[in-house]
């Protein structure tokens, strides 16, 4: 598999949480959301701000996918301070916005099998990163990533939900 556009009418679909809204900012949904993190198998941050606020409140997730920026805009210094955290490793990959890479998906599955923290570096974009972070996570894992202007929304990973987003990634548009 090559690509994978997101197509028009998708955009809509996924505008919705894909999991539970915590309303508020950084701290306070983080707090709100700590009981469901700390049962998680993997812990997986989507997005430079969740990440900013997970490591902030002491919580130290599995995987980070970063692109060092907010709302299209550089992170500040203290940002980009905070999410060098020397537990994890770095790896860079390319992602053109409303796309998933090929590298993007290998890296986030690699990432999730092994025992290592990571810290993916995304060139381009990584909006999207959310969906094969819960395809590929272990079962009773957990996938959390902000929803602009609203909160943050914490994914449980179920099997019904993997099934969920096999269905969405299907029907994006496959170009090799």
């Amino acid at each position: 598999m090559g690509l994978l556009l997101l197509p028009d009418e998708l955009r809509s679909l996924l505008k919705e949480p894909l999991g539970k809204l915590y309303p508020g900012d950084g701290l306070d949904c983080i707090k709100a959301m700590e009981r469901e993190l700390g049962r998680a198998k993997k812990l997986v941050a989507v997005g430079d701000m969740t990440a900013f606020y997970l490591l902030k409140a002491g919580i130290v997730p599995d995987l980070l996918i970063v692109d060092n920026k907010t709302k299209r805009m550089p992170v500040s210094d203290q940002v980009i301070e905070k999410l060098d955290h020397k537990s994890y490793k770095m790896v860079q990959v390319q992602n053109p916005a409303a796309t998933l890479s090929k590298d993007l998906m290998d890296q986030i599955q690699t990432s999730l099998q092994g025992e290592e923290k990571i810290k993916i570096i995304v060139e381009g974009e990584e909006d999207l990163a959310t969906l094969p972070a819960i395809l590929y996570a272990p079962l009773g894992s957990a996938v959390v990533y902000g929803q602009p202007n609203e909160g943050s929304v914490l994914v449980d990973v179920t099997a019904e939900k993997k099934l969920h987003i096999e269905e969405l990634m299907k029907r994006m548009i496959v170009e090799e």
